[in-house]
């Protein structure tokens, strides 16, 4: 296996020429590799013979075949996951599936994990299996009283084994990012265990929502994958100044990121107008 990204404090997508069929059809080269992925994966957690490792080699072998078709990604922040001797809340804004099948091969490596989920994913067909074999803390959605408690209980019982805890706070995937959507529950799950949370920004949309199958949407490889782990932070009191301190983190890389993207576009926009000018790349 290559060097995964949890190696190092930074990782960035080493430039490689895409073949043909993954430069002309990205989309379809890619979700051929990523339905044998999970197949493969589904097989073996069926008959119970899929663990960590597998885990870990199913998700990088998704981010390999992302990049094979040109999407560059760039991972920071690992040190402040490594160093930490204990576990913690990730506590991460949701665009795409992208986070949900690339996060493991990032933080498994170095920090034993696993997700609050809907429950309804726990049937999905084939994936279900790889899903349930993880041990996530599902909730339904439809109560949230309930649901609070089950994070908090279920979280606590695997916090307590030195498991680490992935929330996505936000009602579902978006591309946008709404504070007013984002709720508290990973900053209650942390103060109740007494464990820090990881602030996580993600930019995903290079993998977007479909029409009709929202899993499977187009692949755009013009877009740069982007993940920034932040410094741990304790709980103090009620958790509203931490819990406003996750938002700013997010927000703030969201807008450097899309910043910097709209830049790269115009910087490209002048080169097409005028060859002769050239201008340094910058990810997108």
């Amino acid at each position: 296996m290559r060097q995964l990204p949890s190696a190092a404090d930074v990782y960035q997508t080493r430039p490689e020429r895409a073949s043909f069929s993954a430069r002309f059809f990205p989309s379809l080269n890619f979700y051929l590799h990523f339905l044998a992925v999970v197949l493969k994966a589904g097989f073996r957690a069926k008959r119970g013979r899929y663990d960590d490792e597998q885990w870990v080699r199913s998700s990088f072998t998704i981010l390999k075949a992302l990049e094979g078709i040109g999407i560059r990604f760039e991972i920071t922040g690992m040190d402040h996951i490594r160093t930490l001797r204990e576990p913690c809340v990730l506590i991460a804004n949701h665009m795409s599936v992208l986070e949900t099948v690339i996060l493991p091969c990032v933080i498994q490596p170095v920090k034993k994990t696993t997700f609050i989920v809907k429950e309804s994913l726990l049937y999905y067909p084939v994936f279900g299996h790889v899903m349930r074999s993880r041990d996530p803390i599902a909730v339904g959605r439809k109560n949230p009283r309930q649901d609070l408690k089950t994070v908090l209980e279920g979280g606590t019982e695997r916090l307590n084994k030195g498991i680490s805890i992935i929330a996505f706070p936000q009602t579902t995937r978006t591309f946008s990012f709404d504070p007013a959507q984002f709720n508290t529950i990973g900053v209650k799950l942390a103060r109740k265990a007494d464990v820090p949370v990881i602030p996580v920004a993600l930019l995903t949309d290079a993998w977007q929502n479909g029409k009709h199958l929202k899993d499977f949407g187009k692949i755009d490889t013009s877009r740069t994958v982007h993940f920034a782990f932040g410094e741990p932070i304790r709980i103090r009191g009620r958790g509203d100044a931490e819990h406003r301190a996750i938002i700013d983190f997010i927000t703030a890389n969201l807008n450097k990121w899309k910043t910097e993207r709209r830049e790269d576009r115009h910087s490209q926009a002048g080169i097409r107008q005028f060859p002769g000018i050239s201008a340094p790349r910058r990810n997108a």
